[in-house]
């Protein structure tokens, strides 16, 4: 018998982490009561659900963040661009990471829009965050963050790919 904590986590997420606690296999069968004609595979179903939540993250945090290069809510931006960046700008720093957050914006509502595309936006961009970062001399835990966020980016192009 398992715990209603396990049986929502798994529900959620579609995994179970202790495999020792037995979890009803019918548990993610989403399809159970569609019609032969609407009949999926379990791999197709995972797949889906990854998508989905990779297309929601990778929408949503660059419009978050990309909102937030205008009003420094959750931090001050300026201070992640390397000062070798900086000092070759032809505008102010704050300016061009109001710029930042325009591109960031588009980047997240592409994702939306159009996965495929959007998803290889967002993550070339990460990989060009990171690459920032290591010249700052700092922020180098970021920056292995930000990479393995591109990481994640390119496998939702790789998913999404897979419906051509």
């Amino acid at each position: 018998m398992t715990t209603p904590g396990i049986n929502v986590w798994v529900f959620v997420t579609g995994c179970l982490l202790t495999p020792s606690i037995p979890v009803k296999s019918n548990i993610m069968d989403i399809t159970a009561n569609y019609t032969a004609s609407h009949i999926d595979t379990s791999a197709t179903t995972q797949a889906d659900k990854a998508i989905t939540l990779l297309r929601w993250t990778y929408g949503l945090v660059p419009i978050v963040a990309g909102t937030d290069k205008f009003i420094h809510l959750l931090t001050d931006w300026d201070k992640y661009l390397a000062p070798a960046f900086a000092n070759i700008l032809p505008m102010p720093v704050y300016s061009f990471m109001n710029i930042v957050g325009l591109i960031e914006i588009v980047a997240g509502a592409l994702v939306l829009i159009k996965p495929r595309i959007g998803s290889l936006v967002v993550g070339l961009w990460l990989i060009g965050i990171a690459i920032n970062l290591l010249f700052t001399g700092q922020y180098y835990d970021v920056a292995v963050r930000d990479t393995v966020m591109a990481i994640g980016a390119f496998s939702l192009c790789i998913l999404t790919s897979r419906n051509k």
